[in-house]
């Protein structure tokens, strides 16, 4: 609380400050949530082994919540120097997340078509993820868009913008972060000396349509200081490479990504496709005590999502299917396969009946959207979605029987400033 009351006396005294010495902007938005559960199992079951799906902690609960509550400042302090700083009141710190603080960065525009961005910002990966929250079109990004995109580390991107916005063109940008985003949501300094280096290549044509190839290069997270080093590294032991072998991997860590979009106004087509290794969102290295979190070293994921959607005035239809595996090349150590089976031709049972935790997960989401300034959509809407997911991700409970899963219905308010 003296943290944010801090920063608040500063926000008052930078507001007060003479017009001719400062260009400050104030911006933001308020984003509630109502979550209605269609399955009490939500609530009640544990998540399935390996632990893999994402489900929001709002999604557990009948609840009121706040979503969001960002404010932004922002401004520049020459024609070619912009900056902009954006926190969130409504962020529950903890070591996963440690402030409040969401963007911090600068931005000098160097000319001919170049730009250099410096400080904590989202680190350039999928469609959604760069994207405002004010204009998601649904309540929730895609599985994709959530565990992958939605993402913030501080770092360097040089970027450089071509063509003709309004005909065909196009931006290019180069980074390299800490990689601290799988850790302390990237709002720390680097623990050792592994960078994440990522790619972005994007192209606009006619207004109407967009397309991107997007890569990031990484590695583990973990300080490598110990002595010896090797410490760090976790040793399931059986059928699993060496310790040594595991350390060195280093939790290597991919993304491959690609998405093309169309928006005109009316109708409304998204899709995206990504895939890479999942490396240390799953990780074998820890600082003490270590445990493996994934089934192989090189682990694959495998994702991908079609949106499609109608707007006429204020309302807008839309519906998403997206589906996410996160052992796309079946590989594992065991002779046997660990999400079927606890041995060789054995199948693995809950309360009696076999089951099947493949880390395979579809969602289907229909939506209704009624914006109350239709030109400007995110300005002010409020959002109705249905969640259908597929039922493996969580383990039966009580005399259940199979896999376990939930359905949710969303209601989502929207109001930037």
């Amino acid at each position: 609380m003296q943290r944010i009351h801090h920063f608040g006396l500063a926000v008052l005294a930078l507001v007060a400050l003479p017009a001719a010495a400062q260009t400050v902007k104030i911006g933001g938005d308020i984003q509630l949530w109502y979550t209605q559960m269609l399955d009490s199992n939500l609530r009640y079951n544990s998540a399935a082994p390996g632990g893999y799906y994402n489900l929001r902690s709002e999604f557990k609960e009948n609840t009121f919540s706040i979503r969001r509550s960002e404010i932004k400042l922002y401004g520049n302090v020459a024609q070619d120097v912009d900056y902009e700083v954006m926190f969130d009141p409504s962020i529950s710190v903890g070591t996963s997340n440690p402030i409040i603080l969401q963007d911090a960065f600068i931005v000098w525009k160097a000319g001919a078509g170049f730009d250099v961005k410096v400080g904590q910002f989202k680190n350039l990966q999928t469609y959604e993820g760069v994207m405002s929250s004010t204009e998601l079109l649904f309540a929730e990004r895609s599985q994709l868009g959530r565990m992958f995109g939605d993402k913030r580390d501080r770092g360097l991107a040089l970027g450089y913008a071509f063509g003709d916005p309004k005909a065909f063109g196009g931006k290019a940008t180069l980074a390299v972060f800490n990689g601290m985003n799988d850790a302390t949501s990237g709002k720390t300094n680097d623990t050792n000396a592994q960078k994440d280096f990522v790619f972005r290549l994007e192209f606009g044509a006619a207004k109407f349509h967009k397309f991107a190839v997007y890569t990031l290069q990484g590695s583990t997270d973990v300080a490598d200081k110990a002595n010896p080093s090797r410490a760090i590294a976790a040793n399931p032991g059986g059928v699993w490479p060496t310790q040594t072998a595991i350390y060195d991997h280093k939790d290597k860590t991919t993304n491959l990504g690609a998405f093309y979009t169309y928006q005109d106004g009316t109708w409304t087509l998204t899709a995206e496709y990504m895939t890479g290794l999942l490396g240390r969102r799953f990780p074998t290295l820890a600082a003490s005590a270590p445990t493996v979190k994934r089934e192989h070293l090189d682990q694959k994921f495998t994702s991908y999502y079609v949106t499609g959607g109608y707007t006429v005035g204020h309302h807008s239809v839309m519906a998403r299917y997206d589906f996410m595996n996160f052992n796309s090349g079946d590989q594992w150590y065991t002779a046997y396969n660990p999400y079927t089976e606890s041995a060789p031709g054995v199948a693995l049972l809950a309360n009696g009946a076999p089951v099947d935790y493949t880390p395979k997960y579809t969602e289907m989401t229909v939506g209704y959207t009624y914006a109350w300034v239709p030109e400007k959509a995110k300005a002010a809407n409020v959002k109705l979605n249905y969640i259908a997911r597929s039922k493996n991700f969580l383990k039966p409970s009580g005399t259940e029987t199979g896999e376990q899963g939930g359905n949710t219905v969303v209601a989502a308010l929207v109001v930037a400033f």
